[in-house]
């Protein structure tokens, strides 16, 4: 079983960058624990060349910061029936990603989107109080999520 968390998001726009800490947060995790069928990625946002990154993968968990009514995070399947390609090609969908990897690679990972509650966008690096709150929670059970799957 191999695993990618995959954060995006803008470092320098304060809760933007939630996709990105919790990578960052992840990655400390499995190198403590040495977790060997775990791998990290972040970036500023998805591209479709990312089909190409998430293709040798069984699972992967993107994960984003969420202007949206959620509480402090909320996980969902990507379906790749529900792809949808932006304007311009500088902004994917993870559910575009995957469709993208099945029609390239015929590879079809176990994927999911992980929201992650923001609440403030400013040209800063530090997140908001509340972000750090739902961050520590997402987390904690993102850790939870891969130990269930390396179990599988």
């Amino acid at each position: 079983m191999k695993i990618l968390i995959y954060g995006y998001g803008n470092p320098g726009r304060q809760d933007d960058a939630l996709g990105v800490r919790l990578a960052e947060n992840i990655e400390q995790w499995i190198q403590n624990e040495n977790i060997t069928d775990v791998e990290i990625d972040y970036n500023y946002q998805l591209n479709i060349e990312d089909s190409d990154r998430i293709a040798p993968f069984d699972i992967v968990i993107f994960a984003d910061a969420s202007t949206e009514e959620i509480d402090d995070y909320l996980f969902s399947k990507v379906n790749s029936d529900e792809s949808t390609i932006e304007f311009t090609m500088h902004a994917v969908s993870p559910a575009f990603v995957l469709d993208l990897c099945r029609k390239l690679y015929g590879k079809r990972p176990e994927t999911y989107l992980l929201h992650i509650k923001g609440y403030e966008w400013e040209f800063k690096e530090d997140l908001s109080e509340n972000a750090l709150l739902n961050l520590a929670k997402a987390a904690v059970f993102t850790k939870e999520k891969i130990s269930e799957f390396l179990k599988k």
